[in-house]
């Protein structure tokens, strides 16, 4: 679990297939180890479709704090993977 944490620490988006990947393992076992560290509190989801946007002056007020369409990569975040917030 501690290398799933280090990667997790990175901020960087990555599928549960990159992840099983990257840590030797298969998928299951990845799931089961991100739902052990959710239920611990040692870790949470990050919601990219609610990611605050401070790249133009629009995206706070106008979106309700979302991110708006100008600052969101193509096709949003719905292909870029999952990321979860390490909580110290």
């Amino acid at each position: 679990m501690e290398e799933l944490l280090k990667l997790l620490k990175d901020g960087h988006a990555r599928t549960i297939q990159m992840l099983a990947q990257q840590l030797g393992t298969d998928t299951k076992d990845v799931l089961r180890q991100i739902e052990y560290l959710e239920h611990a509190g040692m870790i949470r989801r990050v919601l990219c479709d609610q990611v605050s946007c401070s790249g133009c002056t629009g995206c706070g007020s106008s979106e309700g704090g979302k991110a708006c369409k100008g600052c969101l990569p193509d096709g949003g975040f719905k292909n870029m993977g999952q990321m979860w917030e390490v909580i110290s």
